[in-house]
């Protein structure tokens, strides 16, 4: 594993991974700066990526083909995109669906006729295609169906959308899946680790929802144009950059948090370094004013985010009202070197989870020359070794005190051990059932931690007493099936903040958390749980545009200031009908 070697202040520790780690906790993240979709938005801005129509080979109705050329220092791509007409029956989040309203992929290199053939049979097939090596990114997307029919109707008529319909529901498109790291044929993850452009994390993912956000713009022009040539305008640039892309997604992506330990480890050590970094600084009146606007947009931001889950809405409304006070403080406070640590205290105490994650989310934003370095290190070759050698006792003495988390859990309860995982014979995606209720438990997927070491500790804790002397590899030869969950055990001790430190299997566990978690990392924002199982969420909303990203001049700060994007005033009309959206 790629060692951790970015300096953090010694006045300021990284916070303990029993307060960090928690799972209702890291539920409560909201997207920093660190993100992968601000990393993208900042490299591209750094290194001049230039992005450009090759072809839009569309009819009246949107429906082709549309390639965009990339061009970085480094090297060129294109993003191909195919549109194609769909039922409003055939219109489904669920991953079994098996048509969309587009489906397209990012392509290493040019794009000639015979790739292009190639993707044209393959790529709308997804899944069931046979995807070419090249493709770095597979996906799809489904319209958003009242917001892009208001669209082309206000633009066709020569008025502008109302931006309400975008604080309502955040895109014209939402992805039910961004592939890569060579799923289905397409590119191995190797070669996007050699590779300059893509080496963060779901970078080049994140690249190709970026450029479907442009092609939702292009595209829904075009139309508008198409039906009123005479009266047709085109979207105004607020509301264009207010624009984002949604993403509809399940339980399939709880398995990453857990089965990648020492990539999630990197990612929350980031984070908290930057926390650290950034409580580190001696604030000045200036920082104070930047706080206290940041915290004003943040506030506007979510009194506007609109969630129809209860719970959701609950919590979105505790942090508005939690927010004045924050305000208040920093008003009142003296100007002190600690304020900044201060405040966290005081946020610790006082507030709820959420407000105290975004209050540390909004110090970190504070300082981008000492935080930014770090998005270079969100990533890591990761690797779970196994110590033979190493004394049994020693091994023992290694779960009582980095995994005394899963020790405390008495998995006699019933409550206990009331969910198991398991994968689904659909499409193989995870699932949970009831343990004792639901059929599966034979085929439970090893994805509860806290389970697994406890009972290897107490399997181990047996063989000691009749072997004191004993080394790990005899216990593991006496008992094999142990051997995955020793090598992780041994691994991962040195990382902190790599194990999600909750029962999996806990009747109360909230699988919402997982979901938030990673959707934190990506950038994720407006999060609108459509059950306790799956959610909506917007990418790229407020971000950059790409005639912003081609243009020159540019100040960079301003460029990277779109966190928290509000609802641009002065224009539209029309107001959404109805509490919610049809698929």
């Amino acid at each position: 594993m790629t060692e951790f070697a970015y300096p953090t202040p010694a006045s300021v520790p990284l916070r303990p991974a029993e307060e960090v780690m928690d799972l209702e906790r890291l539920g409560s993240l909201p997207a920093s700066r660190l993100s992968f979709v601000r990393s993208l938005i900042r490299q591209m801005a750094r290194q001049r990526w230039q992005i450009s129509r090759a072809r839009f080979d569309l009819d009246d109705q949107g429906h082709g083909i549309a390639i965009y050329r990339l061009q970085t220092p480094q090297g060129r791509y294109h993003g191909v995109i195919f549109s194609q007409h769909l039922e409003d029956d055939q219109r489904s989040d669920r991953v079994i669906a098996q048509a969309w309203d587009v489906t397209f992929g990012v392509v290493e290199g040019d794009v000639d006729d015979a790739l292009l053939e190639q993707m044209a049979a393959n790529v709308p097939l997804q899944e069931a295609g046979r995807q070419h090596p090249r493709l770095l990114v597979l996906s799809r997307a489904n319209r958003s169906l009242r917001n892009f029919t208001h669209f082309v109707e206000a633009l066709s008529a020569g008025d502008q959308p109302d931006p309400a319909w975008l604080t309502r529901v955040g895109y014209l498109y939402r992805t039910t899946a961004v592939y890569g790291n060579g799923k289905f044929g397409i590119a191995d993850y190797v070669r996007l680790r050699d590779n300059p452009d893509f080496q963060r994390p779901f970078s080049a993912q994140m690249l190709a929802v970026y450029l479907l956000r442009h092609f939702s713009i292009e595209q829904v022009e075009h139309i508008a144009r198409r039906r009123a040539p005479e009266t047709a305008v085109p979207m105004a640039t607020e509301l264009r950059r207010y624009l984002g892309i949604g993403n509809s997604t399940g339980l399939g992506m709880a398995p990453f948090l857990i089965n990648h330990p020492q990539l999630i480890q990197q990612w929350v050590t980031c984070r908290e370094t930057a926390l650290a970094l950034a409580l580190a600084q001696t604030p000045d009146e200036d920082s104070r004013r930047r706080l206290i606007a940041l915290t004003r947009r943040a506030m506007r931001h979510l009194a506007q985010t609109v969630s129809e889950d209860a719970d959701q809405g609950a919590r979105n409304a505790a942090i508005v009202a939690a927010l004045p006070e924050v305000i208040a403080w920093l008003e009142e406070m003296p100007l002190e070197p600690d304020l900044w640590q201060q405040l966290v205290a005081w946020s610790a105490r006082t507030l709820p989870l959420e407000a105290q994650e975004l209050v540390n989310t909004l110090l970190i934003e504070l300082y981008p020359e000492r935080v930014d370095p770090l998005e270079d290190r969100m990533g890591t070759e990761e690797r779970l070794e196994l110590t033979p050698d190493m004394p049994l006792v020693r091994l023992k003495q290694l779960i009582e005190t980095h995994y005394d988390w899963a020790l405390a859990e008495d998995f006699d309860r019933p409550e206990a051990r009331h969910w198991f995982w398991y994968r689904s014979a659909e499409k193989e995606e995870p699932r949970l059932g009831v343990r004792g209720e639901e059929p599966g438990a034979e085929k439970e997927l090893p994805l509860a931690i806290a389970p697994r070491v406890h009972h290897t500790h107490g399997v181990l804790s047996d063989f000691l007493e009749a072997n004191p002397r004993a080394l790990v590899v005899e216990f593991l030869i006496a008992h094999p099936r142990h051997k995955d969950i020793v090598r992780r055990i041994q691994s991962m001790v040195e990382t902190p903040y790599g194990e999600i430190r909750a029962n999996l299997w806990h009747r109360d566990m909230k699988p919402m958390h997982l979901l938030r978690t990673k959707l934190a990392f990506f950038g994720a924002s407006r999060f609108d749980p459509k059950s306790d199982r799956w959610v909506r969420i917007t990418l790229f909303q407020g971000a950059p545009l790409v005639e912003e990203l081609n243009a020159e001049p540019r100040d960079l700060a301003d460029f990277d200031d779109w966190s928290f994007p509000l609802e641009p005033e002065g224009i539209g009309q029309a107001q959404p009908q109805g509490a919610g959206e049809t698929s």
